[in-house]
């Protein structure tokens, strides 16, 4: 069987803040109706703790998530790119939609700096899923 659901990639540097949250977010209001990847093209070893604190505070535990590279694969298979500072490092392909979201590092900030970085990809996510006609979940 085919799986026609919509495919969104968001990628970084380190997958380790920004993309996490993003693909946590979408996966937690799109409710299994999108396939979500994230990856940097240099991952950290860790996702950055304030951003697994930040998720916790609004019900989502990406405490077991990990940083990974992106593949070809992935990226060629998705039908969304989204992008988050990894400049020249990011794959683009045709024929996919891309979005560069220009969103603060979190890498070395505390909960009170990250939370409006992590309520800024929501409301991104949001119009994301409003554009590619996903309802919530």
């Amino acid at each position: 069987m085919v799986n026609d659901k919509p495919k969104v990639v968001f990628l970084c540097v380190h997958n380790a803040g920004r993309s996490q949250m993003a693909a946590a977010w979408l996966e937690h209001l799109a409710a299994n109706r999108v396939d979500v990847f994230s990856g940097g093209s240099e991952p950290a070893d860790t996702v950055n703790p304030a951003a697994v604190e930040a998720m916790a505070e609004v019900g989502i535990d990406i405490r077991t998530e990990f940083p990974k590279p992106w593949t070809d694969e992935i990226v060629r298979a998705a039908d969304v790119v989204v992008t988050m500072g990894c400049g020249d490092a990011c794959p683009v392909y045709p024929g996919k939609r891309y979005e560069d979201w220009v969103l603060d590092d979190p890498e070395g900030l505390g909960l009170e700096a990250v939370r409006p970085i992590r309520d800024e990809i929501r409301g991104r996510v949001e119009q994301l899923m409003e554009e590619m006609k996903i309802p919530a979940g």
